[in-house]
């Protein structure tokens, strides 16, 4: 468990500023105490720093995981999010996209979302533009750009 290089950090606060913006800062100072982002087997952990400092006397190779998984570095050094850091850009995210029920599993099974079966869509998004999908209950579904969805 070590905390980001600067080349890491950068790759995945571009990533996440894509959904969320400039209310990235909201998500390390929080009201309920400081967060931050570390690195365990090139997956990036959202934790707070009272359980970082309590997980200190756990040695690396026995440490499984700790905090919330937020995403991973590939091979070649991208990031990506993982569907658990969902709840976490939901309540920040810039834009949003409302599926309608019946277009809701379809696209939960894969599929791309025809123009009828989004029931709204926030204003100003952009074709390639990272939002946050929600079904018409508000209950986010996943994070993708907005390439899926067909016109």
């Amino acid at each position: 468990m070590r905390p980001l290089t600067e080349e890491e950090t950068r790759v995945m606060f571009e990533k996440i500023a894509k959904y969320i913006g400039e209310n990235l800062q909201l998500l390390v100072d929080r009201p309920d105490g400081t967060y931050c982002f570390r690195l365990h087997n090139d997956r990036v952990y959202y934790v707070s720093e009272k359980i970082l400092k309590l997980a200190a006397n756990i040695s690396g190779d026995k440490l499984v995981s700790l905090g919330t998984c937020f995403g991973k570095f590939t091979k070649t050094h991208r990031f990506r999010l993982h569907i658990t850091a969902l709840d976490y850009l939901a309540p920040y995210a810039k834009y949003k996209v409302w599926i309608k029920p019946g277009a809701e599993q379809s696209f939960l099974y894969g599929n791309h979302v025809l123009k009828s079966g989004l029931g709204r869509i926030t204003e100003n998004t952009s074709q390639y533009q990272g939002v946050v999908v929600y079904s018409m209950a508000d209950i986010p579904l996943v994070s993708t750009d907005a390439s899926c969805y067909e016109k």
